[in-house]
């Protein structure tokens, strides 16, 4: 079996709200394999974006262990958790976060040339991964031209596109009406296993989670 691509071990984050200590994670252990993708299913409130904010390695004020490739994270400096997260991560919101001045390719192309991609291939593997999500006569649209649906593909090429180990989406279909969604997950689960990364996707939409590989459930701070 092969080695774990995210493992949590002893996960917990609180916060202080009116005097009082409200803890939101109390102790996650969790182990995602390359090419899996997980379900992390659980109601508005549940913790569900704090437990992607931490494995995401985008804040801080979490304990207990977070190893990602192969690295423990908490060991690291910001720089490095930087890169660390540039390097093996991608993600997918809820709400697409597109630049409005780009265009669909452009979005797609940006974050390789930060990542130090040279700006042909950037472009080749843009137009690779919108054409694999139906975009291929919306290459040149900017977001406020396409529709819900469309931009939200476009977010999932451009979470893609430095081929991370790791896809997090966080309610990735939830702005969309059922059939987009239906139709987006779709697309999003193909593409995912078709470039062989893992996946964790928080949703509290049960039916979409029994469309992935594994279903993890988060319970008064706790996997179940």
């Amino acid at each position: 079996m092969s080695d774990p691509f995210v493992r949590l071990a002893g996960l917990k984050r609180s916060f202080s709200q009116g005097g009082e200590t409200i803890e939101v994670l109390r102790g996650i252990d969790l182990v995602i394999r390359p090419g899996e993708i997980v379900a992390l299913l659980g109601p508005s409130g549940s913790g569900k974006s704090t437990m992607l904010q931490a494995v995401g390695l985008l804040e801080g004020g979490f304990t207990g262990q977070i190893a990602i490739a192969g690295i423990e994270a908490s060991a690291l400096s910001a720089d490095a958790r930087t890169t660390l997260r540039r390097d093996h991560l991608g993600f997918v919101y809820q709400f697409h976060h597109l630049l409005p001045d780009f265009n669909a390719t452009e979005n797609v192309v940006l974050p390789q040339l930060v990542a130090g991609k040279p700006a042909a291939e950037a472009k080749a593997r843009a137009e690779e991964l919108l054409t694999a999500l139906g975009l291929a006569h919306r290459l040149t649209h900017r977001p406020s031209q396409l529709s819900g649906g469309e931009q939200q593909r476009v977010a999932v090429a451009r979470a893609l596109a430095n081929r991370p180990g790791l896809v997090l989406a966080d309610e990735p279909t939830g702005n969309l009406d059922e059939a987009t969604a239906d139709k987006v997950l779709e697309e999003f689960l193909k593409l995912v296993r078709g470039e062989g990364s893992s996946a964790l996707v928080a949703t509290h939409n049960e039916r979409l989670a029994l469309r992935m590989d594994r279903v993890v459930r988060l319970h008064e701070g706790l996997l179940a």
